[in-house]
């Protein structure tokens, strides 16, 4: 147990508000502010490069619903398949919690493969500005585990640690949620930089998705142990599943931040051609009136 002068009993209320017998949680918030910071970065990177501002609302309803399928779905399969896969029907009880951050990643490069068809937008275009919302996004949904007294770490000798009371802990843990969503803000103010300052997500298609990958996966990797098992089956593992489920993103980071340096800057022109029809039709219909 660590010596206390950092030490915090943490006995937070992880319910926000309640609507009648509905309770809405702080963690719920954290997700729903993910998708809002997705629209934001998206009608920002459509203003800035010249595209339609219909972009905005495509993806999040692509990436938000492939992202909560995916991360539903994630949990269900790597972490409880037993259980889900006799009892289908309750994968879809999202109030019983479970969500896995390795599905919703699986998901999101779906859904924005489908946003990016739809728009004429090149594949790797939407990969690497999703990482700007996705980073900050996933420190906050870091901080609505912390709100839940979830997933935290095993126990701590150092000078700080969390007693998670609700979780029925008396000891000092390691406030893993913190050290996560720590490396994902700073992965986040790097990306600000790649895109705002050296136009990376222009000039090295991929190079921003690619460390993407690495940054968060890397962080998740090494973070893990000294995260407590989630699942039975993980007791005793060498490597616990989301180590195993991080090692393939971290080579597809590394793989892409190498072809990066050797790409083309992305043609935007059919992408640009839907925004120029659009224009047209509204300044058709400003003359009418």
């Amino acid at each position: 147990m660590g010596n206390g002068f950092l030490e915090i009993v943490w006995d937070f209320n992880p319910t926000f508000f309640h609507i009648g017998s509905l309770d809405v949680r702080y963690y719920g918030l954290t997700w729903a502010l993910t998708f809002i910071f997705g629209i934001l970065y998206y009608a920002n990177f459509a203003k800035r490069e010249g595209l339609s501002e219909n972009i905005a609302d495509s993806v999040f309803w692509y990436g938000a619903t492939a992202c909560i399928i995916g991360s539903r779905l994630g949990h269900c399969l790597f972490y409880e398949p037993e259980f889900y896969l006799t009892h289908p029907i309750q994968i879809l009880n999202l109030r019983a919690g479970g969500m896995a951050s390795h599905g919703a990643a699986l998901g999101l490069l779906v859904g924005l493969w489908l946003f990016s068809r739809k728009n004429k937008l090149p594949y790797i275009w939407s990969l690497d500005r999703v990482v700007l919302p996705v980073t900050i996004g996933g420190a906050m949904v870091r901080l609505g585990n912390l709100f839940n007294s979830e997933i935290y770490g095993v126990e701590t000798d150092l000078p700080w640690g969390f007693v998670f009371v609700r979780a029925g802990e008396t000891v000092a843990k390691h406030p893993t949620q913190l050290y996560e969503a720590l490396c994902y803000f700073l992965l986040w103010l790097l990306m600000l930089w790649l895109y705002y300052k050296k136009n990376v997500g222009t000039k090295y298609p991929g190079m921003m998705f690619g460390l993407g990958l690495i940054g968060i996966f890397v962080s998740r990797f090494f973070i893990e142990y000294i995260k407590n098992p989630q699942v039975e089956f993980e007791e005793g593992m060498t490597l616990l599943m989301g180590q195993w489920l991080s090692i393939p993103f971290i080579i597809i980071g590394a793989v892409v931040v190498f072809y990066a340096f050797k790409a083309k800057e992305l043609d935007l022109s059919a992408a640009r051609a839907i925004k120029h029809k659009e224009d047209v039709a509204a300044a058709k219909k400003n003359k009418k009136r």
